[in-house]
């Protein structure tokens, strides 16, 4: 009795297929870097070249007069560096918070636990803007209006981060080097520094990107504690630039391609985080 055999594959579908994920990939990548890459033509612009038909598709040569003009209308530089400031330690402080709130919940047994991390989770449900008159009001009780501490300050507790440092810790360091380091006669704070610190590294930096972003990028918060135009953070700064009637576009791309680039910077530093940070657990 003889067995039909299988009809042969067709040999050029896997190229074919490879051919058309890859052109899927490059048409995505262009949509995605198409603003990008106008933000910075536009950057080297001025306002009645850009809103000619058509609009400049190369670099122009008016990249320091649009700086000029961000320099006479803002404090930009130093807009720039309180939103550097502001970054970093919030950052630094979510990192903290975060990795110790997460080692808490993942190694130690109190009373109220389970309720506090349900707590936890729920308060990463609720919407960001809930908590402006809250945070308001606690700013000007403290006297922190206006000041940049009234904005990474209250950003250190962040729900996410411990929820994530507690998944990863709970799932990635075994307890028995806990209870080993305990019985060396460590001490706690020693055995989270020494111990359980170091080996959070990939949650860490995934984290630590989130955070910057988010602290970079933030607009309701300057908006909501700061009164000075000195004292605006970048984001801020370039919208109080924006006239409806007569608002500087050239002037304003390049203040928005000069914001972009410390995102660049801290993605390209933490990327290898990023993929071993996401991908952690995923195999065994």
């Amino acid at each position: 009795m003889s067995i039909p055999l299988a009809p042969p594959r067709a040999r050029g579908l896997p190229a074919l297929s490879r051919a058309g994920a890859m052109l899927l990939v490059l048409v995505g990548a262009a949509i995605m870097l198409a603003p990008f890459y106008f933000m910075f033509v536009f950057a080297t612009h001025a306002r009645a070249e850009i809103f000619q038909l058509p609009p400049p598709l190369v670099f122009g040569r008016t990249l320091l007069d649009n700086i000029g003009i961000l320099e006479a209308h803002i404090p930009f530089w130093r807009n720039l560096g309180w939103s550097l400031y502001v970054g970093v330690m919030s950052t630094a402080l979510t990192l903290l918070v975060a990795s110790i709130g997460g080692y808490a919940f993942a190694m130690y047994e109190f009373r109220f636990k389970n309720a506090l991390f349900a707590l936890v989770l729920g308060m990463m449900m609720l919407p960001s803007f809930l908590s402006m008159i809250p945070t308001f009001l606690i700013m000007d009780a403290l006297g922190w209006i206006d000041q940049p501490r009234a904005l990474y300050v209250p950003s250190a507790a962040n729900a996410f981060g411990v929820f994530l440092m507690r998944q990863f810790i709970a799932t990635s360091i075994p307890r028995e080097i806990v209870e080993a380091a305990r019985m060396d006669g460590c001490g706690e704070f020693r055995i989270y520094r020494s111990i359980v610190l170091p080996l959070l590294g990939p949650p860490l930096g995934v984290l630590g990107l989130i955070a910057f972003i988010a602290s970079w990028n933030n607009f309701i918060g300057p908006l909501v504690v700061l009164r000075s135009s000195a004292m605006y953070t970048l984001p801020l700064a370039l919208r109080s630039m924006q006239n409806p009637v007569n608002a500087e576009w050239g002037a304003l791309m390049a203040g928005a391609a000069i914001a972009t680039l410390p995102l660049m910077v801290a993605f390209a530093l933490a990327s290898r985080r990023l993929i071993s940070g996401l991908t952690a657990g995923a195999i065994k």
